[in-house]
């Protein structure tokens, strides 16, 4: 730390370092496509995404996926008290030693899967909040693989919806990188041709801001697509007050079709038996056109067709377990052993899913 003057904070400012470019030449370091690994190296970006996530002088970070460091450095130069590193990969650990060195005290190393990793413990209890205050002094930042990155959003949404995980301390914010289209998808309002599946689940439960891009030759190696920064702030109060599990099958059931009529999809949560019927009294209930596409229903559209289906799980649990799927998948099992003379040998649901 630099000497302060009389009565002010002194400001943290990490040692003189190697580059990250000189890093990744001493640890012969080399990202790994089949691990969509893609290295950030200009610091004046790093630095720009960590603003991104707010005030951090004395908070908590835990990043996701730290690589050579790059980030890193631009979240200890934000003043944080302590910063958890979780990699995957232990060819970055050495480096990432040398930046723990730097910073001494201030940071974490866990060798492990953020898939996986039990996020619960990861912070001092005392940072809890209660979900209706301010969001705690907590913050995930992460340049995520593509590979990982919707996996891991859907799980940490999940979190969300339950509480736990990370967001046991409470509306905890994360910062975080996309594919360009993802991010775009993340955001996209109704009527928007990215409008899908992951909008509505994100932004029924967070407030999502697609930050700004990064171009793709900022990478190395450069990836095909450009990158978003997208930050989440879960809200108080979730758009739509169902079960996550729920909310997911009746969102991924209508959009998938999602160029047909959103009664198409909504067919697909009942069984074959009964399922005209059903499907129209769920829209009837729910007060939704069936000629919509599955984009330009709004958010309170969902909420109606999510609370609709409950009263219609509540009268009759196997409705919830019922798997559209399934059932193509026993018909097509029933066609073959009765012999598939004259059969088409794919219909088109089973094409479309």
């Amino acid at each position: 730390c630099l000497m302060a003057a009389p009565g002010k904070v002194a400001a943290f400012r990490l040692p003189p370092l190697p580059t990250i470019g000189e890093i990744i030449k001493l640890f012969r370091l080399k990202a790994l496509k089949q691990l969509s690994q893609n290295f950030l190296l200009d610091l004046r970006l790093t630095d720009k995404i960590v603003k991104q996530a707010g005030e951090l002088k004395n908070a908590h970070v835990c990043e996701v996926g730290p690589g050579p460091g790059g980030i890193t450095r631009s979240i200890l130069s934000a003043g944080v008290e302590q910063l958890l590193l979780i990699e995957k990969d232990t060819r970055f650990i050495p480096g990432l030693q040398m930046l723990s060195e730097a910073a001494p005290g201030k940071v974490r190393i866990v060798h492990g899967d953020i898939l996986t990793y039990k996020m619960e413990k990861a912070f001092p209890k005392h940072l809890k909040k209660d979900w209706e205050d301010e969001p705690p002094d907590i913050h995930i930042i992460g340049n995520l693989p593509f590979s990982v990155s919707t996996p891991l959003i859907i799980k940490w949404l999940e979190n969300v919806s339950k509480r736990d995980g990370p967001f046991i301390y409470g509306r905890t914010q994360m910062t975080l990188t996309f594919q360009k289209e993802v991010g775009e998808r993340l955001t996209a309002n109704p009527g928007s041709n990215q409008r899908s599946r992951l909008s509505i689940m994100a932004q029924h439960l967070c407030t999502v801001e697609n930050c700004f891009i990064i171009p793709g030759q900022a990478f190395v190696p450069k990836p095909e697509v450009d990158v978003a920064v997208v930050h989440f702030t879960p809200l108080v109060q979730p758009k739509i007050q169902q079960p996550f599990e729920l909310v997911e099958k009746v969102v991924q059931s209508v959009f998938q079709f999602r160029r047909k009529y959103c009664f198409r999809g909504i067919e697909t949560l009942f069984p074959e038996n009964g399922r005209l019927k059903r499907t129209e009294q769920l829209m009837m209930t729910a007060n939704v056109d069936p000629t919509l596409r599955p984009f330009q229903l709004s958010m309170s559209q969902f909420r109606n067709l999510c609370n609709a289906y409950r009263k219609m799980c509540d009268e009759d649990p196997s409705l919830f377990v019922f798997n559209y799927r399934e059932e193509l998948r026993q018909k097509k099992m029933t066609r073959s052993s009765l012999g598939s003379t004259g059969q088409p040998e794919q219909t088109e649901e089973e094409n479309q899913l």
